[in-house]
């Protein structure tokens, strides 16, 4: 008997020890997946500045996409494994998680003044791009075709949107162009940009292989579904980064940069992350999506708009409205949880 309960101990001990070792892999992957990508974004823009490519077609492609790249590896491994599931609410929970969380906390700081560019230009194409996805995950299938078209919407975006910065004349007012062209690095040696460019390649696969590994393991520990990882830890890991340069842009009295990083991050989101899971493993789609969180995203999407456009004329979100977003997030997962 007491052999019996002295195995059942060890067992129960073991697998805490498990967790606490995936928990810590999750967080150390997480952490090595945003510098890594980082690494990558430098290196591959300062060799392509070296190369006489300009200014603003590097930081519309390489920075643009750089900054979606830990979404778009998470997605990749995840399709990869299978988990279709994972990657999809990976990308819808970013979008949720990049409004409702990054955006709630950036206003509680400080109240977020919004440009008129980003109400003429941006928001009207994240609501398109937002009822683009809530078509395709309707009928609970994402297939390969619709990856691919989504992915083609992607290039015409950028395309899109370097024709247009062109004929006026520069960066102009965009925030989503400014942010881009202003990281692009200067006066880096090209052999620094080629180890730079070479350690991000490395790095990235690799810390987005054990964070998948890892996020499985937590879910068949807590008995969460694939969906359901991919929507929480997943998705506010992969949103961090945006929320670090949300409070650093309105510390700097940058507020259209701010919003420009979080409708940009979610348009890529959709565009770019989400037909990485149909182009890679197309398959059917927990119902969840079709039926609770892409409403969630397209309601976080519209309140965002509705606060942005103020009957006062003040367009700006306040302390309340910020502390509003960051309460329904919490319900949110309350509720899926």
């Amino acid at each position: 008997m007491l052999l019996i309960l002295f195995a059942q101990f060890c067992f129960r001990c073991w697998h805490i020890l498990f967790m606490v070792l995936s928990f810590i892999i999750l967080i150390l992957g997480f952490a090595a997946l945003v510098w890594s990508a980082d690494r990558f974004v430098f290196g591959a823009a300062a060799l392509a500045r070296n190369f006489g490519v300009p200014t603003l077609i590097v930081g519309l492609t390489i920075v643009a996409m750089g900054s979606s790249a830990p979404e778009m590896m998470v997605a990749a491994q995840a399709a990869l494994a299978d988990k279709t599931d994972t990657a999809v609410g990976n990308a819808i929970g970013s979008n949720i998680a990049n409004i409702l969380l990054v955006l709630g906390i950036t206003a509680l700081l400080r109240p977020l003044s919004v440009g008129s560019g980003i109400l003429k230009r941006e928001m009207p194409l994240l609501v398109v791009v937002s009822l683009g996805a809530w078509f395709i995950v309707s009928d609970n299938h994402f297939s390969r075709t619709e990856g691919f078209v989504l992915f083609a919407a992607f290039i015409a975006f950028l395309a899109t949107l370097l024709i247009l910065t062109k004929r006026s004349g520069g960066q102009g007012d965009d925030p989503l162009v400014s942010e881009a062209c202003d990281e692009v690095p200067n006066d880096v040696p090209t052999s620094k940009a080629i180890l730079w460019l070479v350690v991000g390649m490395v790095l990235l696969p690799i810390s987005s292989s054990y964070l998948i590994d890892a996020a499985v393991d937590i879910a068949k520990y807590f008995g969460m579904s694939d969906l359901l990882i991919g929507l929480t830890i997943i998705a506010i890991g992969t949103s961090l980064p945006e929320l670090a340069a949300c409070i650093a842009g309105v510390l700097k009295n940058e507020d259209d940069l701010a919003m420009g990083n979080i409708i940009g991050s979610n348009i890529f989101n959709i565009l770019a992350v989400l037909s990485i899971a149909g182009i890679l493993n197309p398959a059917n789609i927990d119902a969840n999506i079709a039926h609770r969180d892409i409403y969630i995203m397209l309601g976080a999407t519209f309140i965002l708009i509705a606060m942005s456009l103020s009957l006062k004329g003040t367009r700006r979100i306040n302390r309340i409205e910020g502390g509003l977003l960051l309460a329904a997030f919490i319900g949110y997962m309350y509720y899926i949880i």
